[in-house]
């Protein structure tokens, strides 16, 4: 359809005025809410860090459930056994997290620090032989992520009981702050919405 068809293109501003006007409260009040469970986190790391075990474990579960009930839509039996085992091997992937919570911590911070070496020496290496416009941007953004990587490697084992509690607070505060954000951007006057 043409802009035409609905008055125009002030008329799709207007509209767009209209929904930032009435939904701006809804950003600025979750992200506030998700700041101050950000907060919260941190006053209690290894809770947070038994928080984020018990959502990649649901994760893990709803996923190998998905799976599992898709292979009953697949029409060829080798797929369909496929699909069936992978989401058997997720449930109890997710049962594993939920029996050793300890454990399943030590492992996914031992991962935590390779994915952050990994991808900060990708950014390094990707910025270094393209060197396109902002590229010094891209190498800081790969030296904090080894430099993370080196941090949370230094102290593992030990550290892997507050590590994860650390990244689901300043997640969930930097979401919060993110959404606070556009919440107030998109709060127009009252006199531009009829």
């Amino acid at each position: 359809m043409s802009s035409s068809t609905f008055g125009g293109p002030f008329q799709e501003r207007l509209g767009a005025a209209w929904f930032a006007s009435s939904t701006w409260g809804w950003f600025v009040g979750i992200g506030a809410a998700l700041a101050l469970l950000g907060v919260i986190a941190t006053v209690n790391l290894v809770m947070a860090t038994l928080a984020a075990i018990v959502i990649i474990a649901a994760s893990l579960f709803a996923g190998g459930l998905l799976m599992f009930l898709h292979a009953f839509g697949v029409r060829r039996w080798g797929w369909a056994l496929l699909w069936g085992a992978c989401g058997l091997l997720y449930v109890a992937a997710a049962a594993f997290v939920l029996y050793d919570p300890l454990y399943a911590a030590i492992f996914l911070t031992f991962w935590l620090a390779l994915l952050f070496a990994m991808s900060g020496i990708m950014r390094i290496l990707v910025a270094a032989v393209r060197r396109h416009r902002g590229w010094g941007w891209a190498v800081a953004s790969g030296v904090i992520s080894l430099a993370a990587a080196v941090l949370v490697a230094s102290g593992w084992p030990a550290n892997a009981v507050w590590v994860l509690g650390v990244f689901l607070a300043v997640d969930f505060m930097v979401q919060g702050a993110m959404l606070v954000a556009i919440g107030l951007a998109l709060r127009t006057p009252p006199h531009l919405v009829r």
